[in-house]
């Protein structure tokens, strides 16, 4: 393997001291136009690369952020969920245009060791988090470190942090109204992780959508379960063995909306006129579903580049603010 070329390979052979190499090299105005020009020829020639972590160590940077997924003991919404697979797309787009990367990976929500690990050790800048828990240990021991951060989620009644995402209790209430208004009587909530906030704050919207149609919140009509379309699938069984009248299931998750359609298929039930879905989300995929499904549509794309702005601006010293985006109800012929 060759040895890499370092600063001090560059200053003999341009015959200066290694000083004078790195001011050229970083267009210190000390350092005269043509005597910079030469040592960059140099340089150049060599195929000199800066020596990134040490220049790291130096600064007690990574030039690393970390993307973490919160999950509630043994369920874990698969990092192939498109939800996630879209928002990590815009978060390490963004990261790239700061010369940054990214680390992913899953983290308790009963612990906070990974706080030792990512933020203790410096092994990351920053942390982004996709989710949290109602009472989230690991929020709390990031606040405790100083650490920085930005939450996925709307922002929270006293919440002292920095989060972007969608209100997620108003986006499921307009679902649950819309369906009421398509004359829909019995409608399930299908739910992710019961003590995760966006499902909280989605069981919550769902109650309001019941109660804006005049219709009775029935407990019999709530499920939690695993965001996948396989445990979409059996809490659809449980539904229509408690309410063999249902006719309509707000999923949490377009992900989970579509294992919902597909048992619906298999026993027969016709999607949109007999049991109408609406999920949450609309990934990419939601408009080509069949049928095309009914959905809260939220930013994404926009939502991750802007987890990382706001990042950037807290790791500049700068006093970020919290952005609640919009969203918007996505008619289909899911629902119709």
């Amino acid at each position: 393997m060759t040895n890499r070329v370092t600063i001090a390979d560059v200053a003999r052979a341009a015959g200066v001291s290694t000083s004078t190499v790195s001011r050229a090299l970083n267009n210190h105005a000390a350092i005269p136009e043509h005597t910079r020009q030469q040592i960059q020829r140099v340089a150049s020639e060599m195929r000199y690369r800066p020596d990134v972590r040490a220049r790291n160590f130096r600064l007690q940077q990574s030039q690393t952020i970390a993307t973490l997924f919160p999950y509630q003991d043994a369920s874990r919404r698969p990092i192939s969920d498109p939800f996630y697979l879209e928002i990590m797309g815009a978060i390490t787009d963004e990261l790239d245009q700061y010369g940054y990367d990214s680390i992913i990976a899953r983290v308790h929500i009963e612990t906070d060791d990974w706080c030792n690990r990512y933020v203790l050790d410096k092994r990351v800048d920053g942390i982004l988090l996709i989710d949290r828990a109602l009472d989230d240990v690991g929020i709390h021991t990031l606040q405790a470190l100083d650490a920085k951060f930005v939450v996925w989620g709307a922002k929270l009644p006293e919440q002292t942090y920095v989060s972007v995402g969608c209100d997620s209790q108003a986006g499921a209430r307009e679902a649950v109204r819309h369906l009421g208004q398509m004359g829909r009587q019995r409608i399930g909530f299908i739910g992710g992780f019961e003590r995760m906030v966006e499902t909280d704050a989605r069981r919550q919207g769902y109650a309001a959508g019941l109660t804006d149609c005049g219709l009775p919140v029935d407990e019999a009509l709530v499920v939690f379960t695993d965001f996948t379309p396989d445990a979409a699938q059996n809490a659809v069984h449980t539904l229509l063995e408690r309410a063999p009248d249902l006719d309509g299931i707000f999923a949490c998750s377009d992900f989970m909306a579509v294992g919902v359609m597909e048992v619906l298929r298999q026993m027969g039930r016709e999607v949109g006129r007999e049991i109408a879905v609406v999920g949450y989300d609309d990934i990419s995929l939601a408009a080509y579903c069949s049928p095309p499904l009914t959905t809260i549509h939220q930013p994404i794309q926009q939502g991750g580049r802007l987890m990382v702005q706001k990042l950037f601006e807290l790791l500049d010293g700068q006093a970020a603010e919290s952005v609640v985006l919009p969203h918007e109800l996505m008619v289909r012929k899911s629902s119709v």
